[in-house]
């Protein structure tokens, strides 16, 4: 079984919800974030970057700096806990994540060079957020970057030679907007019912 770590980034300000507190919003009856943690369960450290708060399981928490300095800042904060070669950056808002893309994403750097894997959505953009890194790489990548503060994660993420698979199951879904997390929770109730 492959040993990795996780970092969750949950700490931005959620300006497309009005400021709400996005990880904890519900999709199903369960938090954004608790659902991220359920696909990830099996990593040996989970780190999530931003303001502590009640989840379902034991999670390692930390902070960026400054607070609200961005997905890079959290990646430098979270990077700090990781220990497995290999780590998933998670967003914090990915209600239909599972553990068979999880384990995806990570087989997708056994046999290849890839310093990445990240799912590629619908439109065909990259999800950075739904990926598998080799640690030494994006430490790398992140040393040569300099300051993390307000830096774009693919600007982060671009040097990596990175393996791009389908979203298939449309697990990078996630929920930057109020109609976002309606779709996702009108899907909940459809795979619910069994339609």
């Amino acid at each position: 079984m492959t040993v990795f770590d996780v970092i969750v980034p949950a700490g931005g300000a959620a300006s497309r919800l009005g400021g709400a507190d996005k990880p904890g919003l519900d999709v199903g009856g369960r938090t954004l974030l608790d659902r991220v943690l359920a696909a990830c369960a099996d990593a040996r450290t989970t780190v999530v970057v931003g303001p502590a708060r009640a989840v379902a399981r034991p999670v390692h928490w930390a902070r960026e700096e400054p607070p609200g300095g961005g997905p890079v800042a959290a990646v430098a904060a979270g990077l700090a806990a990781v220990t497995a070669d290999r780590v998933l950056l998670l967003a914090a808002d990915l209600p239909f994540l599972d553990g068979r893309t999880v384990h995806r994403l990570l087989g997708a750097l056994d046999d290849s060079a890839a310093e990445a894997a990240v799912l590629v959505d619908a439109d065909g953009r990259d999800q950075p957020l739904a990926g598998a890194y080799r640690t030494a790489a994006l430490r790398a990548s992140l040393a040569a970057l300099g300051s993390p503060d307000g830096r774009s994660l693919r600007r982060l993420t671009a040097p990596l030679r990175t393996v791009r698979l389908a979203d298939t199951d449309a697990a990078a879904h996630d929920c930057d907007t109020w109609e976002e997390l309606a779709r996702a929770r009108d899907r909940e109730l459809r795979e619910r019912a069994g339609r």
